[in-house]
């Protein structure tokens, strides 16, 4: 009777166990079974060979589920038998860590640990939870640390951490794995980074990119920006990558989102944000990449920095006032000498405008700036620099139409997606050049439109004075 009593017991428990949310995501079958949702696969296949991971998403794709997912396999050692990501051989030592106090514990704690009017029903199931230490410093039920038993027999260590927290919070201790839901600061993710150097660690990232290109989305999108020997990854994903959400539940939502959100929350694409000053996709702009006919006119526009000296090309379509921007030139810390090189480059016969403050630069031996651009070979003339009117005449072409920009620009591309204004309504100076160079080149462009095989002409530098002509016509 006893015997038959305690196999009673080990079925209900086994039962009990059966039921937790890690035991029940990513199964074989089902209406969720895990072959639907390739991109949450495809963000823990890449753990195996990165040490930096962004699952950047839509709201409702199930990105924060991935992470804590992640996260419980490897405090705990049971990796499910189709896992190919990172293994971990015993114990870690973790961090979990979310905006601040509330979202700390009303997001991450309760996917991994349950919700405080419901504790150890999360994911991490509650016979692997040890213990937990309540917060010194957060609200009413927070959780500090946690230890969760191992499949090894040793004990993991789970921390949840706050970005209010601020950067020096970070410092001093060694870590496997770091997983942020939501969007840190920069100098915290940084500070993150070198917790795992020792342990051979790695970073998760999992959030909405609902701050546009900021320094750790771009740092993942264009790791050139990250120096060499970077291994980071990233993944987006959208609603159309999921099965659980059906059309009148994706309507409903989209009715109450700001039109410059939509992108961001629905397809994983960063937000524009509300003061971006094109807040038009990069879709509708885009073109291939192609090769400009020799019959096709052309300029360029050098907009000259300290930081980033850039240079951008447009060609007129024939019959047409439509531009097509083809090429750019983007490099920091450069003399004039090399600039004016790989501008000679592109066309040796082609004119350009540049930024009028080069009038005023005093530059070598108390030449000008534009000076010495023209003694290095080039034939520019100044643009007209009036910002607000060059900032509509950018605009009034693209919504039109008549502006497209090849796809393979992808310095333009990241400025594109970062031009913005600050919350007094004025233009965020930075990562900025080319943007200026293409208002320079729409403002002042069509009267030097040369063609590139056109014979060279016997040219001496005209009287410095801004040309007024525009694509926005006479």
């Amino acid at each position: 009777m006893r015997d038959r009593q305690m196999l009673e017991l080990a079925a209900q428990e086994l039962e009990r166990r059966a039921q937790y949310l890690y035991r029940q995501m990513f199964l074989d079958t089902g209406a969720c079974a895990r072959h639907k949702y390739a991109k949450h696969l495809e963000f823990f296949r890449a753990g195996a060979d990165n040490k930096e991971r962004l699952f950047m998403a839509a709201n409702r794709v199930g990105k924060s589920n991935a992470g804590a997912y992640e996260v419980t396999a490897h405090l705990t050692g049971l990796y499910p038998s189709w896992w190919q990501g990172r293994r971990f051989d015993g114990p870690v030592e973790v961090w979990a860590c979310g905006t601040n106090s509330q979202t700390t514990r009303d997001i991450v704690q309760a996917k991994l640990l349950g919700p405080v009017h419901a504790p150890r029903t999360g994911m991490i199931q509650a016979h692997l939870i040890h213990s937990t230490t309540p917060s010194r410093h957060g609200i009413a039920g927070s959780i500090e640390t946690a230890m969760i038993r191992h499949v090894s027999g040793g004990l993991s260590m789970l921390g949840l951490k706050t970005y209010e927290q601020g950067r020096a919070s970070f410092e001093g201790t060694e870590k496997h794995v770091v997983w942020d839901d939501e969007e840190p600061p920069s100098d915290v993710y940084t500070e993150q980074l070198y917790r795992t150097l020792t342990t051979h660690g790695i970073t998760l990232v999992t959030f909405t990119p609902l701050q546009g290109m900021s320094d750790v989305v771009r740092g993942f999108m264009e790791p050139s920006e990250a120096g060499s020997g970077s291994s980071k990854w990233y993944i987006q994903a959208g609603w159309q990558d999921v099965p659980h959400l059906d059309a009148d539940e994706q309507r409903t939502i989209i009715a109450t989102t700001p039109p410059y959100q939509v992108a961001a929350r629905t397809t994983g694409e960063p937000a524009l944000g509300a003061g971006a000053i094109y807040p038009i996709p990069e879709s509708e702009i885009l073109v291939p990449t192609r090769t400009i006919p020799d019959t096709w006119r052309r300029v360029y526009a050098l907009d000259v920095g300290w930081s980033k000296t850039a240079a951008i090309w447009g060609a007129e379509i024939p019959g047409t006032q439509n531009i097509e921007l083809y090429d750019e030139h983007y490099q920091g810390q450069g003399e004039p000498a090399s600039h004016a090189a790989a501008i000679r480059a592109r066309g040796e016969r082609l004119c350009g405008v540049i930024d009028p403050a080069s009038l005023g630069s005093s530059q070598m031996d108390g030449r000008t700036l534009i000076e010495v651009y023209r003694s290095l070979g080039l034939q520019l003339y100044p643009a007209v620099n009036a910002v607000e009117a060059g900032l509509i005449a950018v605009w009034d072409l693209l919504v039109s139409g008549r502006l497209k920009v090849q796809e393979h620009l992808h310095a333009w591309r990241s400025e594109f997606r970062q031009y913005h204004r600050d919350e007094n309504g004025k233009i965020v100076k930075s990562h900025d050049h080319l943007m200026d160079a293409m208002r320079y080149l729409v403002m002042s462009g069509r009267t030097y439109l040369t063609l590139r095989m056109a014979a060279k002409p016997m040219w001496t530098p005209p009287p410095i004075r801004p040309s007024r002509d525009s694509w926005m016509g006479s």
